[in-house]
């Protein structure tokens, strides 16, 4: 790689299931370097499969923590060997993929703050560790621990309103719980216990990183109205949690300079800041610059819903965190398994296996579809376990079977209205101010017709933005220019005006199918695929944005 005209320049890095990835990006936010080291390709000796190691039980489900550190030396050496004038790095943060957790071992803070900078880090810190094998946001085996904690504070309705979340079996506070069950050894050795996003910001700060608010949300820990761990939920998981945890903090602080470990061996300035590190999807929402009002659609192998809100209602259904940007907001996600895979199915059954054919049957019936109405799960949900396909006509009848058009705008309309009905019982609401819109578009979501139908269901008068998107989405600091985070694409822009819509009105879905209220709001899928872009804005920000990635991706959050 070509050496590097210096300029003064943060750097974002990404430590996500299947890889880590690094960017550089100027004071002009251009992006001009940028890396990434995939773990089953360029470290085949940890041995994983999509970044994981899946147990014999099909439940457990972990990462090798120092493959993770090595993947980190791997790119700075890169990065020294291309020539990259690190004297220029004003200040760096980043994401972790949520949930996973770390466990440093007794001993091991003295070993962050005496680095030598003859060594690897991963030399360095191989007996660092009380548990090699860290579990992340897949892992599923906690069910017994969740149904404790939720006992432990009134119910899971009592928890959702204290921690933003029923337990969900990936959190980290149930994983710690199990850990603690059934390895007492090692959890008794354990001085601390960080993130993946606070582990990665330690890695650089050469001393124990804090958890920030935003991604401390998704542990079943932390009271999200008060910002502090809470007592009782502590309690239920292990003895003597909060010490290990230290205090959470919030998501934009500036943690201190770099370690001494990074200036001598790579040349980073000894003030370079290390601002706190968060999880993937709160960085999703800073990096797309949500803002109050806001909704980020995601239509991937499942669909995801990222909400900016000022006074949430945590459910049974979805996930409230604080809100990475403005602490004294908050954040909303919701995910539906049931998605592009279903899209595909009734593509195959009702448009001749083409995209164009279905788009021209999106064209060809009126938006309302004539009161006809369909939910289609052909994977089985998980709150509760619902599948079948049900469809309702203009009479609320049940009925076996639409025609092929009418088949296809069933099914886009009632996806998109449920995603609209969980998004308002979690707290968002849809005003008449609310009238810009703007996508992101991959694959399918170049339907014009598909996405008029989203935008449709959420306001009557909307229009979107269209953008070529890379593959991984960054939250960059910008200090000192700016405490705001950033990430980066390709952009081509362009605004379309939408139509207001004949048949399909804010109020149309209420008085005309109570059933679609009843059986929306009775059902919501966990966060099962996460997926991550990036992109960039227009000097406008106040656009509410869609992302629809690619479904090959959806194993990585």
């Amino acid at each position: 790689m070509a050496e590097h005209a210096a300029r003064p320049c943060c750097l974002g890095w990404d430590f996500s299931t299947q890889q880590v990835k690094v960017v550089a990006v100027d004071a002009e936010l251009n992006v001009f370097y940028e890396d990434s080291v995939n773990f089953d390709k360029d470290l085949l000796e940890f041995g994983t499969q999509g970044g994981v190691h899946i147990h014999e039980d099909g439940l457990t489900v972990t990462s090798p923590v120092l493959m993770w550190v090595q993947a980190l030396d791997i790119i700075l050496e890169r990065m020294k060997a291309s020539g990259f004038d690190f004297s220029q790095v004003l200040a760096l943060s980043g994401a972790g993929q949520q949930h996973g957790s770390v466990y440093w071992k007794a001993g091991a803070s003295r070993v962050l703050t005496s680095l030598s900078p003859d060594l690897l880090l991963h030399k360095q810190l191989q007996a660092c560790f009380s548990i090699r094998d860290s579990p992340v946001w897949m892992d599923s085996s906690t069910t017994v621990q969740c149904r404790r904690l939720e006992a432990a504070v009134g119910g899971a309705q009592a928890l959702s309103c204290l921690t933003g979340s029923r337990a969900y079996e990936r959190f980290t506070g149930n994983q710690i719980a199990k850990i603690y069950q059934q390895n007492p050894e090692a959890y008794a050795h354990t001085e601390r216990i960080s993130l993946v996003s606070s582990f990665a910001a330690s890695l650089f700060l050469g001393s124990y990183a804090p958890i920030d608010y935003s991604d401390g949300s998704g542990m079943n820990l932390l009271q999200i109205q008060d910002k502090v761990w809470s007592q009782v939920c502590l309690r239920a998981c292990a003895p003597h949690l909060e010490e290990k945890l230290g205090s959470p903090v919030p998501s934009c602080s500036v943690l201190g300079a770099i370690s001494s470990y990074f200036v001598q061996r790579y040349g980073f300035p000894a003030g370079c800041k290390v601002v706190a590190f968060t999880g993937d999807n709160p960085a999703s929402l800073a990096g797309m610059k949500l803002e109050e009002g806001d909704i980020a659609v995601s239509l991937g192998t499942s669909d995801t819903l990222f909400l900016w809100l000022q006074e949430p209602m945590p459910a049974l259904e979805g996930h409230i965190f604080c809100n990475p940007v403005d602490a004294q907001h908050y954040m909303a996600l919701l995910c539906f398994k049931n998605g592009s895979l279903m899209r595909e199915k009734i593509r195959d059954e009702s448009a001749s296996c083409s995209w164009s054919d279905f788009s021209e049957a999106l064209r060809s019936t009126e938006m309302g579809n004539s009161g006809n109405l369909g939910f289609y799960f052909d994977v089985m949900e998980i709150t509760p376990e619902i599948t079948g396909r049900h469809r309702f006509s203009a009479e609320n009848r049940q009925v076996s079977a639409f025609p092929g058009a009418v088949e296809i705008r069933a099914l886009i309309e009632g996806q998109f209205m449920a995603k609209r009905i969980h998004a308002e019982g979690l707290g968002y609401r849809v005003s008449n101010a609310q009238d810009k819109d703007s996508g992101h578009w991959r694959g399918i979501s170049q339907q014009r017709h598909l996405t008029g139908a989203c935008r449709c269901v959420w306001r009557p008068s909307i229009c979107h933005r269209h953008c070529q998107l890379s593959l991984c989405g960054l939250r960059i600091p910008s200090f000192p220019w700016s405490t705001r985070t950033f990430s980066h694409s390709t952009p081509s822009l362009s605004r379309e005006s939408c139509p207001r819509p004949r048949g399909l009105q804010s109020e149309f879905l209420r008085p005309r199918h109570p059933t679609l209220r009843r059986t929306c709001s009775s059902w919501t899928a966990g966060i099962l695929f996460p997926v991550r872009r990036d992109s960039a804005y227009p000097s406008d920000s106040s656009w509410c944005c869609l992302e629809l990635p690619e479904t090959h991706l959806s194993a990585s959050p």
